[in-house]
């Protein structure tokens, strides 16, 4: 496909623009990868979790009343990991060095991320994936929930009270 290849280029120009940038990559919000520019780290496993991080974000914002989801930083002992939307459908994961500009990794990452889901919108959406030749299953959840977001549930009644 390629899709793969412009965004490929992406994330090595991408590179070339963040001093310290140790990696890259995009993936669809489901956790498929797209491209990977990430040495020394398994690409399918952090596009993975970045799906599942990406979940509790939505979740996050939802609950503070803070929009749409846009990006999520996390900072751990040697680095960050940045996580920004690209759009509907994608989203582009930076590890950076512990010494990185974080406003210039901001900055680059939300130019990337837009540029990302430009080059993904045309081919990415739904029936157009690797499994497009497969029946869409029927969905058994509340259609007006966005694609991403976690069902909400909702807290029962205990069966004894304490001190009965």
């Amino acid at each position: 496909m390629a899709v793969e290849t412009d965004v490929l280029d992406e994330l090595r120009r991408l590179r070339t623009r963040v001093p310290l940038l140790a990696g890259s990559l995009a993936a669809t919000v489901d956790g498929l990868l797209l491209a990977h520019d990430v040495p020394d780290t398994e690409p399918e496993g952090l596009a993975a979790l970045t799906a599942a991080s990406l979940g509790v974000a939505h979740r996050v914002t939802d609950a503070g009343a803070r929009g749409d989801f846009r990006e999520l930083l996390v900072r751990g002992s040697r680095g960050y990991v940045a996580t920004y939307a690209a759009g509907p459908t994608a989203v582009l994961t930076l590890l950076a060095d512990d010494r990185v500009n974080v406003g210039r990794l901001h900055l680059e990452g939300r130019r990337s991320g837009a540029r990302i889901a430009e080059l993904v919108g045309t081919c990415i959406r739904p029936g157009t994936g690797r499994h497009a030749d497969r029946p869409a299953p029927v969905p058994d959840q509340d259609p007006s929930r966005r694609i991403g977001t976690l069902p909400v549930r909702t807290p029962q009644r205990p069966r004894h009270q304490p001190g009965d």
